[in-house]
Formats: structure tokens, sequence, C-alpha cells
């Protein structure tokens, strides 16, 4: 039998890159804020116990508005924003109190996941200390400094990482104890569990599992939904 699972929705960030005045959770695409179809996503799922969204202190009235509206009955806690995203799902984890959930993390601005990807991350974790799910990069990727190439890195490598990324609650919670007093950004979550020696493996993620940061990104997971919409 499986431990409960929590999933930790970030949606704190200022979304500056989306160039738009709202916070891109909140930009809606087919008339639902982004953040929603990710929420629903997990309020369906029979895998998902609990959910734990994460709002900044401007955001908290919206957002509690819309968990109200949409009747997100797996959100029984929300947790406020720090001033980076590691602190985000500090906040979060901090709201957890049974020790022997496992934690699934998902990024607020991926609208288009599905139930399939989730148990594909939640079925890896096994023995290891954490799950990214992930797919290879299309483009050649080079590493440049003050725009000079320095190399051209082998794709055969290289994982363009996504969410949902998965630990046990005391591994992630150990991980983060570990980093407190570091001034270290973490660009995720699974990077401090890797900061404190923790083993990652990568679980197959989807192309359609895009990111929204900006506009274009929005046109792109508009039409994924449509189609999934369709079916």
């Amino acid at each position: 039998m499986r431990a409960d699972v929590i999933a930790i929705v970030p949606a704190a960030g200022s979304g500056e890159r989306f160039g738009h005045d709202i916070n891109k959770a909140f930009f809606e695409i087919l008339g639902k804020p982004v953040l929603i179809w990710a929420l629903e996503i997990f309020q369906r799922s029979s895998l998902i116990s609990e959910i734990i969204p994460v709002f900044s202190t401007v955001d908290m009235e919206r957002g509690l508005e819309m968990i109200e509206k949409y009747s997100l009955s797996k959100v029984k806690k929300i947790a406020p924003g720090g001033e980076e995203r590691q602190f985000s799902v500090l906040n979060a984890l901090n709201l957890i109190d049974n020790s022997s959930s496992i934690v699934l993390i998902h990024d607020a601005a991926r609208p288009v996941i599905d139930e399939a990807l989730i148990k594909r991350c939640l079925d890896m974790l096994g023995k290891n200390d954490g799950v990214v799910c992930g797919v290879p990069p299309k483009d050649t990727i080079k590493e440049t400094e003050g725009g000079i190439v320095k190399r051209t890195l082998n794709r055969k490598y290289i994982t363009s990482v996504q969410t949902p990324q998965v630990f046990r609650f005391k591994t992630l919670s150990n991980a983060f104890s570990k980093i407190k007093g570091e001034k270290i950004e973490f660009t995720d979550d699974a990077a401090v569990v890797e900061h404190s020696g923790g083993s990652i493996v990568v679980a197959e993620g989807s192309y359609r599992n895009i990111k929204i940061t900006t506009p274009d990104d929005a046109i792109i997971a508009e039409s994924f939904i449509k189609e999934l919409e369709d079916k």
C-alpha cells in the first residue's frame, strides 16, 4: 500500500519574463487559470491525497477565491511564498504532519500533465531518494560564456528536466535541513537532494508538459489542452 501522496504546487513566482502584469499562474487559458488546469488534475487523481498550493502575499486572496470557485476539496492548507522557490517549498513542507508521506512537487505553470505521468514518477521512487521527469533536448546544447561558445555538449548525456518531482517527505525535509544557512539558490527541488548526496532517477516526461514562461508558451499549451479535451 502506497503512503499518502501530497502534491505541493508552488505558484508564488513573479513571472517577470511572461511580460504581463499578472502572475503567469493566474493567466487564463481557454477560460481557466493556468494553475487551475494543474490543480484539477491532482483533484481528480486517485493517486493524490492532498494538495498544498503556495501563494505569494499579494496573490493569497485571489488564490483562496479560486480554490473555492473550482471546488478543490483536496486543498486543506495553503503555504505562503518565500523569497525564492526553495523557501516556498520549505514553507509547504512545514505544513505536512505525516512524516511517512510522499511529496510530489509540480510547477503551477505546467498545465498539461496527466495521470500516466504522475504514476510514472511515483512508481520509480522505490529505493531512490527522488524522481524527476524529463525529456531529451531536441536542440543542440552549447556551453557559452560572455556570448562565446566554450564547447558543444553531448545530448546523449543531457536531460531537460520537468516536474512533477517526487520524494519521501523525510528525505526532502532532511535535505532542506542540511542547506539551512547556505546561500545557494536551487532551480529545482531535486537539486536540494542532490546537494546533500541523494540519488535521483529520471522518469519519462512529455514534450507536452510545457512550462509557461513566455506568451508563446501559453499558445502552445492551449493547443495541447484543446487536443486532450477533444479526446
